[in-house]
């Protein structure tokens, strides 16, 4: 499913719109600018899928290396997974 909202906040920031509902039809722009069209959005969501993704292995990683050095440390199982989850 495209994320018509990730898109609009990552390729269009600065612009203000709503989005009602998930699907393009919902999308209304505030700042009177011209909607973008279906078609750039649909081929933008590829490029923002793979950022989104990005982003969540580069947490999980991060969280990965702080626990690994908070057990360096001598905390136990318990209190690194009550600070990085």
């Amino acid at each position: 499913m495209i994320d018509y909202a990730a898109i609009l906040s990552r390729k269009h920031a600065g612009r203000e719109w709503k989005l009602e509902g998930d699907d393009y039809a919902g999308l209304t722009m505030l700042d009177g600018g011209d909607k973008p069209t279906k078609q750039s959005l649909d081929a933008a969501w590829p490029e923002v899928e793979a950022q989104i993704l990005a982003e969540i292995e580069s947490t999980k990683a991060a969280k990965t290396s702080v626990a690994q050095k908070l057990a360096a440390l001598g905390l136990t199982e318990a209190e690194i997974k009550a600070l990085v989850g």
